[in-house]
């Protein structure tokens, strides 16, 4: 007969109704008997193979950390010991734990020794019902035998379980002591997840997994990305310079005082960017700038063309003729570019082919004073204000300024919008001036005026009521070399109908407009580069950069570094070392000193301009011959406008970057994605620079005192 519980633990009755609520009625309901008591014999064995694994799983753990706290043997002396030894310990284990459990069974006072919360799980497991389980199986044994026969059943079928588990554990075990090395956190996150693995909560066995489709693995083709029509299907030009110049009578869309212009400026032929784009912008407004073709919205034109390739001319002249039979003056034409020196550059090629014309160009950089510029821009009448420019070359931040703080800069009657560099100025769209000048651009105008006869609206869809009146459209002409292909980013441009010109791939032509190349490549390079990597360790770099000065006697080379203080000191290194015309160019120089000094370097009069990447977008240097990255560009927009500084016009030019042990793979794989050409290092041997050394030591002796001072300078 079975003994009942002490009284000091709750009834089978009352934990089934604190453990399972509404359950117990449900189960006696099924089962049919009437309500029992647990027994000492009525043990959980899935609970005590529980309390097993959880020993050996903290034996196994305390082993483990004395081993690493010993002097562990290598990998290779643990391949030698025979796995023999670890499976005779653990059927050891397991005999013991057999043979303990089955004495535990025996004896009537270990269960009443058990805590609250471990009769409380055996509760919980008996009372749920199991399928073919039921009051059946105690009758079947009529009470005769202490262990019932599907008890029986269950040890064994955990016994096997738990020699199956071992031997999995004994298995990871192994492989863990092969692996072990310096990386102790690893074998930690292993056994862990060992750990997890053995709970039999967690897991199930191996036998009920079931898997799903073959087990090869299959090559994944790279997905495409995603670009628009108009960028997948550009109009294309010709590549090569030199072999495919256009004779200005060529292109009869070009006005002929602009063509007399181009020819005392020594241009006789236009380069196939600008054959193409000239007569593709005229084409948009070919009675004048206050309505397209037809009386229709014009498609705003992309141009993605390499560095040195004349994108500047291919807007200045289009622009600049569209503007010539202008009568009231009105800002009709707004270039907004990323750099002041830029800015300078494009308004001097602007003042070239407006001299003589009756048109004004102002420039905006924050150069001059805020009121300069508001009195450059507008002037009081007796009759109210009046514009004073016709064509405005900006930054952005200068331009927001004016937008913002002059009332009377109007852009309502702007008919042309250039964004030059376009890449860089999509990435400051963050400033939100795009967003203020197409506010500025459809802000209404009050009173009377010509807004009466000329309307502007935003885009919509064209009607025979917007057609009755003529409409004064806004163009963009967005130039880069280095083009963005993220919809994303393009989309914020709103752009209308755009269509891109690119150049076609080598050796390809481009004799039918609108054809389109197989696959478009992202980046391209001028022709005329050539292009060479320098493996060099960092003590050496400055000496590099003398052979190349000193000993190859190249002159106008343009070096680039990646900050201001680089190019501070190695200036001063260099003119310390002698010999050599050396200048230094950066944002601590004022606006006056850097335009002298680019004055200078395209005179020939200085060797070596160390610089920033502040001169590496847009600037055009006719002269340079040699571009030096002696610090290695981070991305591959920066590489492609440093050497894009030479080697323009379909020129020769020579690009070399300096790149250390650890920087070679990261930088060629970088232009390999890219899809640019496979760089030749340039080795310079050490015999080369032996005559230098003792001079470069006296010149860094000379650079750190003159650093000295600078500091103490700074601290006064």
């Amino acid at each position: 007969s079975t003994r009942l519980v002490p009284r000091l633990s709750k009834s089978r009755e009352e934990e089934d109704g604190s453990c399972f609520n509404n359950r117990a009625p449900e189960r006696n309901a099924k089962v049919g008997g009437p309500k029992r008591y647990v027994s000492d014999e009525e043990d959980n064995p899935e609970h005590k193979s529980q309390l097993l694994l959880h020993r050996l799983q903290e034996q196994a753990r305390t082993r483990q950390l004395q081993k690493q706290e010993q002097n562990w043997p290598t990998s290779v002396q643990l391949k030698r010991l025979e796995p023999e030894i670890f499976e005779e310990e653990a059927e050891k284990e397991l005999k013991q734990t057999i043979k303990k459990k089955k004495v535990s069974q025996k004896s009537p006072s270990a269960q009443s020794h058990r805590e609250k919360g471990q009769r409380q799980y055996a509760c919980r497991e008996e009372s749920l019902p199991e399928k073919g389980d039921g009051s059946s199986r105690s009758k079947k044994n009529g009470g005769k035998s202490k262990t019932p026969q599907g008890k029986t059943e269950a040890v064994q079928g955990d016994e096997g379980m738990l020699e199956n588990r071992l031997e999995n554990r004994l298995t990871a075990a192994e492989e863990r002591v092969d692996s072990f090395g310096d990386n102790t956190r690893e074998s930690h996150g292993e056994e862990d997840r060992m750990l997890l693995t053995l709970n039999p909560r967690t897991t199930s066995p191996s036998s009920s997994m079931t898997v799903l489709g073959p087990c090869d693995q299959k090559t994944v083709h790279k997905a495409q990305p995603f670009v628009p029509q108009w960028f997948a299907q550009p109009k294309l030009f010709h590549r090569q310079i030199r072999e495919n110049l256009v004779p200005l009578q060529d292109v009869p869309v070009i006005h002929p005082k602009l063509r007399k212009k181009l020819q005392a400026n020594g241009i006789v032929s236009l380069f196939p960017v600008q054959a193409e784009v000239i007569p593709a912008i005229l084409e948009c407004g070919p009675h004048g700038a206050l309505a397209g073709r037809g009386g229709y919205q014009p498609s705003d034109i992309c141009v993605s063309a390499p560095t040195g390739s004349g994108k500047t001319l291919a807007f200045v002249i289009p622009v600049v003729q569209a503007l010539l039979d202008r009568i009231v003056c009105h800002v009709r034409a707004l270039a907004v570019l990323p750099t002041k020196e830029l800015a300078q550059q494009v308004t001097k090629v602007f003042n070239i082919y407006t001299d003589g014309t009756g048109l004004k160009v102002v420039q905006l950089t924050g150069q001059k004073s805020f009121v300069k510029e508001q009195e450059s821009l507008v002037e009081t009448t007796l009759m109210g204000f009046r514009s004073l420019a016709d064509i405005v070359v900006a930054t952005p931040g200068r331009l927001v300024d004016h937008l913002q703080q002059s009332p009377q800069f109007s852009l309502r009657e702007l008919r042309f919008l250039i964004i030059d560099e376009a890449d860089r100025m999509i990435d400051n769209l963050h400033q939100d001036w795009l967003h203020q000048v197409v506010e500025a651009v459809y802000q209404p105008e009050e009173g009377f005026g010509p807004s009466r006869l000329f309307r502007r609206a935003q885009l919509n869809p064209p009607t025979a009521a917007r057609a009755c009146c003529p409409q004064l459209p806004l163009q963009k002409l967005l130039f880069s070399a280095t083009l963005t292909q993220n919809p994303e980013k393009l989309q914020q441009l709103g752009l209308y109908q755009p269509c891109l010109f690119t150049p076609a791939q080598s050796g390809k032509t481009a004799d039918v407009p609108g054809s389109q190349p197989c696959v478009r490549e992202k980046y391209i390079l001028p022709e005329g580069l050539s292009q060479y990597y320098v493996p060099c360790s960092l003590n050496w770099k400055p000496l590099f950069l003398l052979h190349f000065l000193v000993r190859l006697k190249f002159s106008q080379v343009l070096c680039f570094t990646n900050s201001k203080e680089t190019s501070h000191r190695l200036s001063l290194l260099i003119r310390a070392f002698g010999g050599v015309n050396v200048a230094e160019f950066s944002s601590k120089l004022s606006p006056s000193k850097r335009k002298l000094t680019l004055k200078e370097f395209e005179q020939g009069k200085i060797q070596l301009l160390i610089s920033t990447d502040a001169t590496a977008r847009g600037i055009d240097f006719g002269a340079v011959k040699c571009v030096i990255s002696y610090d290695a560009p981070q991305f591959i927009r920066t590489y492609i406008h440093r050497v894009g500084r030479t080697a323009r016009a379909g020129k020769a030019g020579l690009a070399f970057t300096m790149l250390l042990k650890r920087q070679e793979y990261k930088f060629l794989k970088m232009l390999k994605d890219a899809g640019l050409p496979e760089l030749q290092p340039q080795l310079v041997k050490s015999m080369s620079i032996q005559p230098f050394l003792q001079q470069y030591e006296e010149a860094l002796a000379e650079l750190a005192h003159t650093v000295k001072e600078e500091q103490v300078g700074k601290r006064s």
